[in-house]
């Protein structure tokens, strides 16, 4: 069922500060525009790596789903791995006959890439939150 990884999640309080150390201690070179991607309740910024991509997440508001683990962590941290998958509803009906709880409705939403995702709960993870991201179609 699992992809290539496509991107880690790094969940921060800033991020423009999160790009300051992305580019000039971490020398990326190639950073995109934050958006914000309020039906998800963050704001997005993606840092291109040879092979992945660092995803910034910053809350979009106090309803954001990151203020808790930010309140947790105050700095920012990892916050979620993702993984690609060729079909996101065969990729969920394996999970589900796995017994694996994914997080929300349950069903996919539209992610950052633009493509369908979900997050499978943590507990049953080994304590990490995973995120399945259908394979983006086209240029990617």
């Amino acid at each position: 069922m699992i992809g290539k990884l496509n991107h880690v999640g790094v969940a921060t309080p800033s991020i423009a500060d999160s790009i300051a150390l992305y580019r000039d201690v971490l020398g990326a070179t190639s950073i995109g525009e934050p958006f914000d991607l309020p039906a998800q309740g963050v704001k997005v910024c993606f840092v291109d790596l040879p092979n992945a991509q660092i995803e910034l997440i910053e809350p979009y508001d106090d309803t954001s789903p990151i203020v808790g683990f930010l309140a947790k962590n105050p700095k920012g941290g990892q916050h979620h791995v993702c993984f690609e998958v060729e079909d996101i509803h065969v990729a969920v009906a394996e999970s589900r006959a796995k017994g694996l709880t994914i997080l929300g409705t349950g069903e996919p939403r539209i992610g950052a890439h633009g493509t369908p995702v979900v997050f499978l709960h943590p507990k049953e993870m080994g304590g990490v939150l995973i995120e399945l991201m259908e394979t983006p179609k086209g240029d990617h």
